[in-house]
């Protein structure tokens, strides 16, 4: 067993994903209506919904309580941070501009929240929530919040007990690396009863899903983060932005993972010359709060329940979507398709059930070959993008000389 377990691990997750996607379609064209395949999907969208509350709970507690942030970091931090949020911004606006609307089950019988008021009042009910029953209903507004509480609080404790919550942090996350490898078993279920019920028409709906959010994260990659960049610098952005896709985005739209792309960003940062003191930090936290690719897959799948359930979301909803992403991306790093298990925290705020919430996830991991490789390749480059922007700002404050995206290593040094 343990030999097979490993030889299935040791397959590409996107391969084993694909596989698992064709299958179903097929055994739904050819043999439609068997509950045990329905059943796949049935049994791996439950174990996500047992396991996302504390997984969020206890990521957050151990990213904030472990967090480094010196002086010298304050400036990287705040770009990737604005990076993050104006991700949320440009995802909650596409969904305004093309409405997306998704198959769920028992999705008309959900009634939806009268206004903004009913929203905000529900908000702060979720918040002030008991933790304990926070993590047994899935409530994770009180969840996120009673983390981040803990998570402060434990900046003041012993070195020790940081690394315990890190050490939880890690278990959690080995657990739901378990669940995820059982992936493409869900997905041949998910899909089996999409087809089955919908037909073959089901992947024109998931195609302007996936359309949508690859464009928000290609406006990220090529106008809003060199906007920020040339905002920092007063110079064209593009050969940097450029040199970031090239050595970093490739590696990373492959690997699906920010924390395995550290090596290259770190590499990367070496070669264009900037500070060790700085990079070496930079880009392992990077891998961790800068999360602008997850902030818009996010948005955009609670966006697209919300307007699924015919629910208004007006503007101040929208901007507090915006943030409640962006602060909720931070707890998607080292996880496979991390984000995905984060959007029932922004489906919560729009009033919509876990339950249509854990549907959305499964949609997700349905197109999630695509959305979390490209989700993963904008994130990761721009940790290296946004450490060499900050370098550059103090290259520029002490006069040297320098060429934005190219190997500076012997000007940094004269």
């Amino acid at each position: 067993m343990k030999k097979a377990w490993e030889t299935w691990n040791s397959w590409s997750l996107i391969g084993r994903i694909a596989c698992g996607l064709a299958i179903g379609v097929l055994l739904a064209l050819v043999i439609p209506g068997l509950d045990g395949i329905v059943l796949l999907g049935t049994l791996f969208v439950s174990a996500l919904k047992a396991v996302a509350p504390i997984l969020v709970f206890f990521l957050i507690i151990s990213a904030l309580c472990n967090a480094k942030q010196s002086g010298a970091m304050k400036r990287i931090i705040l770009l990737y941070l604005l990076s993050t949020f104006l991700a949320g911004v440009v995802a909650v606006l596409a969904c305004y501009l093309v409405p997306l609307h998704l198959t769920l089950a028992d999705a008309v019988d959900k009634s939806a929240p009268s206004g903004i008021g009913e929203v905000m009042t529900n908000l702060l009910t979720s918040v002030v929530a008991n933790p304990v029953e926070a993590l047994a209903k899935a409530n994770f507004l009180g969840i996120l919040t009673w983390a981040i509480l803990i998570g402060i609080a434990l900046r003041a404790a012993s070195e020790t007990t940081k690394e315990v919550m890190g050490n939880i942090a890690d278990a959690v996350q080995t657990v739901v690396r378990v669940v995820i490898a059982f992936a493409p078993f869900g997905v041949l279920g998910l899909v089996y009863n999409a087809v089955s019920t919908s037909g073959l028409g089901i992947f024109t709906e998931y195609g302007m899903l996936l359309l949508v959010l690859v464009g928000c994260m290609v406006i990220m990659a090529f106008v809003v983060n060199p906007a920020i960049v040339y905002a920092q610098i007063h110079r064209n952005p593009y050969p940097l932005v450029m040199r970031c896709l090239k050595d970093s985005a490739i590696t990373a739209f492959f690997t699906r993972s920010s924390a395995a792309n550290i090596p290259i960003n770190l590499e990367l940062c070496k070669k264009l010359g900037l500070n060790k003191d700085n990079y070496s930090v930079s880009i392992p936290l990077g891998a961790t709060i800068n999360m602008g690719g997850a902030t818009v897959t996010i948005s955009v799948m609670a966006m697209a329940a919300a307007q699924t359930l015919g629910i208004q979301v007006d503007f101040v909803t929208g901007v507090i979507l915006c943030v409640l992403a962006a602060v909720s991306a931070c707890g998607a790093s080292g996880v496979a398709g991390g984000s995905l298990l984060l959007i029932p925290v922004a489906c919560s705020l729009l009033g919509i059930p876990n339950d249509i919430a854990m549907q959305v996830v499964g949609i997700g991991f349905i197109i999630g070959v695509i959305q979390d490789s490209c989700e993963t390749a904008l994130n990761s480059s721009s940790d290296a993008l946004f450490t060499a922007t900050a370098e550059y700002v103090q290259w520029n404050k002490a006069g040297r000389d320098y060429v934005p995206g190219h190997d500076n290593a012997p000007l940094a040094q004269a």
